[in-house]
């Protein structure tokens, strides 16, 4: 089994793409109106139109519901992310922050509410 991708369905296909565009800094491959891919190391955001729902069963998915799943982006540097990313992201769910476990961690939510993860691993013992 080979992890694909994760797809977020959403009424504002164009709006959510350009979104994690900025965030990821990658150009995203829109392959119809109601479908766009970031690909990326490791595994691909897949963002679709409700329209594309009905192909899987009427009323399968959501838009704008998700309060369950992080996205998660592992960058070199959280802080200056941040600072990259302020104004887009607006006042975010917590600033950088460094967790129990080490990593710094930025989480904010994307214009359909889910949340996003930015962290930074914490250091190697063996770097200290």
């Amino acid at each position: 089994m080979h992890f694909a991708s994760v797809r977020i369905i959403t009424d504002q296909v164009e709006n959510l793409t350009g979104f994690y565009e900025q965030v990821t800094g990658r150009t995203a491959r829109r392959h119809t109106p109601d479908f766009a891919e970031l690909a990326l190391p490791g595994a691909t955001l897949a963002i679709g139109s409700t329209a594309t729902v009905r192909l899987f069963g009427a009323g399968s998915a959501e838009p704008a519901a998700n309060r369950t799943a992080i996205v998660e982006f592992r960058v070199d540097d959280v802080d200056a992310e941040f600072a990259r990313l302020a104004e887009l992201i607006g006042e975010p769910v917590q600033k950088p922050t460094t967790m129990p476990w080490g990593n710094r961690s930025l989480l904010f939510r994307d214009p359909d509410g889910t949340l996003v993860n930015l962290f930074t691993p914490a250091p190697s013992p063996a770097a200290g």
